[in-house]
Order: C-alpha cells, then sequence, then structure tokens
C-alpha cells in the first residue's frame, strides 16, 4: 500500500493573520495524524507573503505537540542558512522531546530573495553552496548521541548537540537536480525529489541517486520519496477550482509578479490570468495530481510506482471559498481525509 505523508508551507490566505494560518496548520496537521499519515513536514521559506513557514524547528515543536503519531520533521532546513551546530541542536531537543517522530529534511536553497538571505546570513558573502556537502556531513554527525570529537591543536574536544541522547533524528536530503541525488546516495542517506515544483527530472534523478547510493551507518538500502502538488475533492471539477488559488500564486512567482497573500477561490475566478499563460500553466501543473478520490489515489500510485517507493509526500494545495473560518482549511483537510480513504 502506497502511504502518504504531508509537506506544508503554512499558506496565508488573503482572509487570514499569522496566527490563523498557524491554527489551520495544527488543524490539518491532526487531520494528518487521525488519518494515518507518516510524516508531518513544515517548509522554510523567508519574507513572502503568503508562506508563514519561517522557521522549521519552531514549527516542528508545534506540530508534535499538537499530533501524537505522525513523524514530524523539516521540508526542508535550509543549511545554508544555518550554523549546522544550531540546527543539531535544535532538532536533538525535539528528539529528546518526541523520541522516534523527528526528521530533518536538508536542503540547500536560500528559501528567499537575495536580501534576506543576506541578511540571514549575518551579511556573509559566501552563498553556503561550497560547504555545503561538508556541513550536510557535520549535521549527521552532530546529531548522533555521542556527538563528534573536534581536533583543536594537539588534542580533541567532544561536543555534542545535547547532553545525554539516546537517540538520533532521521536525516533525509532535499532536492529537485542531479547534484542533491548524487549527494545523498554518496552520503547514504534517504533522498526526497521536489517533484512538485521541478516537474521534470524526478525519474532521472531518483535513478541516479540508486546507481551512487553507499550504504551508511544509518541505512543499508536506497529510500525516496517524491513531493506532489495535490488537491482532491468529491468531483475532479471541484478539485480544479480549489487548485486556482495555488495556481495562481506559483503563475506569479515564476514570472516574476509581486507576490501577494493566497487568493480565496472566487477571487480567482474573478481576475483570470491572461491567455498568453495558458502554455506556461500547463506546463507548471502538469506533475500536479488532482481529481476526485479515485483518480488522485491511482495517479499517487501511479507516481510511487515509477519511483520504486511505498511513499508519497503530498502538499494539499486546495485553497479556501469565500465565508471559510479563518483558522481552518476545510479543502486541504478535505484533501488528506478523501486521498487516505481512497489509498486504504
Amino acid at each position: 500500500m502506497t502511504a502518504i505523508s504531508v509537506l506544508d508551507l503554512v499558506p496565508v490566505r488573503s482572509d487570514q493573520t499569522t496566527a490563523d494560518a498557524l491554527a489551520a496548520t495544527l488543524a490539518l496537521a491532526r487531520v494528518a495524524d487521525e488519518v494515518g499519515a507518516r510524516r508531518y513536514w513544515v517548509a522554510e521559506h523567508h519574507n513572502m507573503p503568503a508562506v508563514a513557514a519561517t522557521n522549521a524547528p519552531l514549527l516542528m515543536s508545534l506540530v508534535a505537540a499538537a499530533t501524537s503519531r505522525v513523524r514530524v520533521g523539516s521540508g526542508g532546513v535550509m543549511l545554508p542558512n544555518h550554523s549546522p551546530l544550531v540546527v543539531a541542536e535544535q532538532v536533538a531537543l525535539l528528539e529528546a522531546a518526541f523520541p522516534g517522530r523527528v526528521d530533518v529534511g536538508i536542503g540547500r536553497a536560500p528559501g528567499s530573495d537575495p536580501v534576506t538571505s543576506h541578511l540571514l546570513r549575518r551579511g556573509s558573502t559566501g552563498d553556503g553552496v561550497d560547504t555545503f556537502d561538508a556541513d550536510v556531513a557535520a549535521l549527521a554527525a552532530l546529531v548522533r548521541p555521542d556527538g563528534v570529537q573536534v581536533r583543536v591543536g594537539s588534542s580533541t574536544y567532544p561536543l555534542r548537540a545535547t547532553p545525554r541522547a539516546v537517540s538520533a533524528p532521521q536525516l533525509w536530503l532535499l532536492g529537485s537536480s542531479s547534484y542533491s541525488a548524487q549527494l545523498a546516495g554518496r552520503l547514504g542517506l534517504p533522498y526526497v525529489f521536489a517533484h512538485h515544483f521541478a516537474g521534470r527530472g524526478t525519474d532521472e534523478a531518483v535513478a541516479l541517486y540508486r546507481e551512487t547510493f553507499v550504504p551508511s551507518e544509518t541505512l543499508a538500502e536506497p529510500r525516496t520519496i517524491a513531493v506532489a502538488n495535490v488537491a482532491v475533492a468529491p468531483t475532479a471539477q471541484e478539485a480544479h477550482r480549489l487548485a486556482l488559488p495555488q495556481v495562481r500564486t506559483m503563475w506569479r512567482l515564476r514570472s516574476g509578479t509581486t507576490l501577494e497573500p493566497q487568493e480565496l477561490v472566487e477571487d480567482a475566478e474573478a481576475a483570470p490570468l491572461p491567455a498568453s499563460a495558458d502554455d506556461a500553466l500547463r506546463a507548471l501543473t502538469s506533475s500536479w495530481i488532482i481529481g476526485d478520490p479515485a483518480q488522485a489515489a491511482e495517479q499517487v500510485r501511479e507516481l510511487a510506482r515509477r519511483l520504486g517507493t511505498d511513499e508519497i509526500m503530498v502538499q494539499p494545495v486546495a485553497g479556501a471559498t469565500r465565508g471559510t473560518p479563518a483558522d481552518r482549511a476545510p479543502a486541504r483537510e478535505q484533501t488528506l481525509r478523501l486521498l487516505a480513504e481512497a489509498l486504504a
């Protein structure tokens, strides 16, 4: 059976405050826990009007406290923005508080615009990419219960993320390119491909990961997940309607148009995109899974078969209609419920 997990960017609608968006995320996480989702991951993006997921470890703690079974993780922590030791300390504490439930997805994208990235990195002139391989390896070592021994001159210095850990969070490498696939394979880490925004190259990247995989202490065989944008409703027509605000948000992002809080469905319908955007929109949404429960379940199974995985991570992209409670996202909850039921 194909398992589902969830990726949440904590979208902020035009009728929501940040507090409302967080409340809606926690409600969605409870639904994921209820329907048996394997993981619930939160993203890291900065200075974006429609995204409240700015601090993955903090969001992870909120989600973990609001749920009881689902694994909670980052999708991902953008490591060039952070010291590996700081990330290790954060997730080691989470693992201590919620043992056996913590994942750490690591990415190398900035997750923001150049100005915000510059400020996040305290004015550093580097982009963090040149040290990414070493930083991932350092984080993998630092989250182990026994920590690492740092060489200082002629002696060694013990360094632990937390004093008396008995377990470690599971590390995953995120990516959308051959670079990330090869790095995950070489380090023996499980790999998550960003199929939801890359769309193309998924099969090639996963195949490359499997070809280059070297067994590690924590993983004997390759393990992969693909992320897909998903909207499910009782009818395919309604699912496409509910996905419209997210489609328009992605079009703005790709076309360089000013970003705004996510529109309500009726507002999106009232202001159609120009006809010249049609080809771009078809290419943009060709990898999305939008339909009724049976259609969506079959597409999820087919994607899992293609990639040789038993797990697909869904980003629920169904929007909200006018009159929806500001602190809930019923159409996103419906996507999870209907998909889980159809896959059972």
